[in-house]
């Protein structure tokens, strides 16, 4: 890899690692990680992956993306070269200004091309509406509506405190996107198996110490809160030079 490109990936990560304040505790406890998805049920399926790099290179790969065929929580190609994992919440303000402001342009800039896949992860820390907004995503999801839903309730929220989502107001969101059978939908909101997937979800976060939202992982670099969009502009960019360059 050319110096000059080396430098600007060593400058972006450095600067992503810090405002992050949070790769201390991913280095710390991803082995704990890796051990929960052996043993714990909640943890199956989490993707966290632990890589060795080639013999006589001591960095590990910290891989927590999915890669799930046909993943209503995803966004972009199966194979895509950059993975974005983010960890949010319905009700957190900051969530919705990176749903509004940034996710739209990382859609058409690095989605669109192939380059960028985007997975939710369900965080829910501000009490029992969030906890129920997230089985109300995943219930969306199961009619292909996840997305849309998503993009309606950040659309509604206020720039500033939390936006009330009681159960007749997930419903209704639902009715406006185009959920098409609402009782299912309805049904699915006390789902226990889509319960035990925003549990699953929340756990894996708790393991990376993660205690608010947004967070995200680009691949192996982590970013704490909505950033501006040229913070992921240059992590992204940065981790495809790498990545062609291998």
């Amino acid at each position: 890899m050319p110096q000059e490109s080396n430098q600007r990936i060593s400058g972006v990560r450095t600067a992503t690692l810090i405002a992050a304040l949070l790769v201390g505790a991913l280095i710390l406890v991803i082995g704990l990680i890796a051990s929960q998805r052996a043993s714990s049920p909640a943890a199956e399926g989490s993707g966290v992956v632990v890589t060795e790099e080639p013999s006589g290179q001591e960095d590990e790969v910290f891989d927590l993306s999915r890669r799930i065929a046909d993943d209503p929580l995803a966004l972009g190609a199966i194979d895509a070269p950059v993975v974005l994992v983010e960890y949010a919440d319905y009700r957190c303000p900051f969530c919705g200004v990176f749903s509004r402001e940034t996710l739209p342009a990382l859609v058409d800039e690095y989605v669109a091309s192939g380059e960028l896949r985007i997975e939710w992860r369900d965080l829910p820390v501000f009490g029992a509406e969030s906890h129920d907004a997230a089985v109300a995503g995943r219930a969306a999801g199961e009619q292909d509506k996840f997305w849309e839903f998503n993009e309606a309730v950040f659309a509604a929220a206020p720039e500033r405190g939390h936006i009330s989502l009681p159960r007749e107001e997930l419903i209704r969101i639902a009715e406006e996107v185009g959920v098409a059978d609402l009782a299912a939908f309805t049904a699915d909101l006390d789902s226990e198996a889509l319960e035990q997937a925003v549990q699953a979800d929340a756990e894996e976060a708790a393991a990376l110490g993660a205690t608010g939202t947004p967070l995200f992982l680009v691949n192996d670099i982590p970013i704490s809160g909505a950033q501006p969009l040229e913070v992921f502009e240059q992590t992204i960019d940065a981790v495809l030079a790498e990545t062609s360059s291998r």
